[in-house]
């Protein structure tokens, strides 16, 4: 196994590429994977960016290479992701129209069991500039399990007594509903810079408070800018990210050293620490 970029207690880096560094590694080992993976809409398009037409091009990285090579390399981290998940263990990926058909299409080609789609509203959402289809204003997030005998976590009580001072939603001893209304990342989440696709602390909190137990180890895949880790840390997950980029890699650390800091600030009782950060 390669030595990791950064290491501290239960928050570990590498930096390279995702497949050979996940073939290195000791399986079965991890409770719970959250991918966020290329979505293939990187097409020279333009949208919004706080009422400026903009590129919607994020890197190479996401750029489509043609309809076989996207579902091979799907296939690829699908099948990577797989040798090290627990058997009891859960996969969570995000995705668009771009991606994530074929995403469910090949979970199910690999024997994974699909548990819910998750649909991720953003109220906030860019408008549509081109004024030719309705305004994307959502992502879906798909949650499997490894297989249809695995035993996977699901903190169900907790999840009906959601109630985030920041989150609108409050469930009131109610089931939580497959559709999440959640902002886009708000400011102070990029205080130290921000990843083209990064996700928002609450929807990774949900993620791995509904999905996960303390102590387990999360897998992020892609990580970028470690907004998995910073939720991990806060929740009390061991953490493992692999990203190829060293800029965003840089800026995960910065972020969890930053919460390391803001940590000592809170309160000693858990769910007051873990919500005035989220």
């Amino acid at each position: 196994m390669i030595d990791p970029y950064f290491q501290e207690k239960n928050f570990t880096l590498y930096l390279g590429n995702s497949l050979e560094i996940l073939d290195q590694m000791e399986i079965p080992q991890i409770d719970l994977i959250y991918v966020d993976p290329p979505y293939f809409l990187s097409n020279d398009g333009i949208t919004c960016q706080s009422g400026k037409m903009v590129s919607v091009n994020k890197g190479d990285w996401d750029k489509s290479k043609g309809f076989i090579e996207d579902v091979d390399f799907i296939d690829s981290w699908l099948k990577a992701c797989k040798k090290v998940l627990k058997d009891d263990g859960t996969i969570w990926i995000s995705g668009t129209l771009h991606n994530i058909y074929k995403v469910g299409y090949l979970l199910e080609q690999n024997d994974y069991d699909i548990i819910n789609d998750i649909v991720w509203f953003k109220p906030n959402a860019p408008p549509n500039l081109s004024c030719r289809y309705f305004t994307h204003s959502h992502e879906i997030v798909l949650w499997a399990r490894k297989s249809k005998k695995s035993l996977h976590t699901f903190n169900y009580e907790r999840m009906k007594t959601w109630n985030n001072p920041k989150d609108k939603l409050k469930n009131k001893d109610k089931q939580m509903r497959s559709t999440w209304s959640i902002p886009l990342i708000p400011k102070d989440e990029k205080e130290f810079g921000k990843h083209p696709t990064q996700k928002p602390l609450e929807l990774l909190n949900r993620i791995i408070t509904s999905s996960s137990n303390e102590g387990e180890l999360v897998l992020d895949p892609f990580c970028g800018s470690g907004t998995t880790g910073i939720v991990c840390s806060i929740l009390n997950r061991q953490f493992i990210g692999i990203d190829s980029n060293k800029e965003y890699l840089d800026l995960a650390i910065k972020r969890f050293k930053d919460e390391k800091k803001r940590s000592l600030l809170y309160s000693t009782k858990k769910d007051e620490q873990i919500m005035k950060y989220l």
